[in-house]
């Protein structure tokens, strides 16, 4: 290994006493020398015995480090082959207080957008749909599960549902369901969005390009009628490593 690679990891380049664990300090270090492409895409990190040499740590501090960053998707662990440095893509940002849709978010920044068609139909509803959508038990809804992406990148799995008396026929939908909803006079005003981490199943992780287990953003998002009905549950997985949501605070006006 030569001298300017084993300066990249000296201690003395990201350790600080009283700055916080040495695994987190090192994580913080690793990440900013990914995303300053100090350390480049496809770059190959030394074996772990080797890096807590390098670093002056133990192999476990090494250990938790390089687990961290590959759960922000800034590395990845191949089977017998190392850890590589993943190529970094700039992130797609969606406010959390602007309602538009999917596909809308990736026209604004210049991509196209399309949807791989998973399923598609009427269906009973299941316990969720039946409770957050307020059905009878005569009800029946659309529901459409999507592999979204922009400019053939795969970035999401959808899941929308809405009420079969609002989309009789759930073909009418094509890119976007926000477009067939105002075709209807349907399109809601308001919306409740929750994210939260998990991590891949196979089958999904293996749809996205990624691997089982991988943490993604959960989304469900509810969307309302002018007259407060709930017309649209949509639930969903996005790439962490290629989405973030953003939302803007204010403080509260004064009384």
């Amino acid at each position: 290994m030569t001298v300017l690679v084993s300066k990249i990891y000296s201690a003395e380049r990201w350790f600080e006493a009283g700055q916080g664990p040495r695994y987190q300090q090192l994580r913080r270090y690793l990440t900013a020398s990914i995303r300053s492409g100090e350390l480049a895409a496809d770059t190959q990190l030394p074996p772990e015995r080797v890096l807590a040499d390098l670093t002056d740590v133990s192999r476990v501090t090494v250990r938790r480090a390089i687990s961290a960053l590959a759960d922000e998707g800034l590395v990845e662990q191949r089977r017998g082959a190392g850890t590589f440095v993943r190529p970094q893509i700039e992130k797609l940002e969606q406010s959390l207080s602007s309602l538009v849709s999917f596909s809308e978010n990736i026209r604004l920044r210049g991509q196209k957008p399309s949807s791989r068609v998973l399923q598609r139909g009427l269906f009973m509803p299941d316990r969720d749909e039946f409770l957050i959508l307020g059905l009878t038990q005569a009800s029946r809804v659309a529901r459409i599960k999507r592999l979204r992406f922009a400019d053939d990148t795969p970035l999401a799995i959808e899941t929308s549902t809405v009420p079969a008396d609002i989309i009789p026929d759930p073909d009418v939908v094509e890119t976007s369901l926000y477009e067939a909803l105002r075709a209807r006079d349907r399109a809601p005003v308001r919306a409740v969005q929750r994210v939260t981490a998990c991590n891949l199943a196979l089958k999904d992780a293996e749809l996205l390009g990624l691997t089982a287990g991988e943490a993604v953003l959960s989304i469900q998002r509810t969307a309302f009628l002018r007259d407060g009905r709930i017309v649209e549950l949509t639930t969903g997985y996005y790439r962490s490593d290629m989405y973030d949501f953003v939302t803007e605070l204010r403080p509260e006006a004064d009384e």
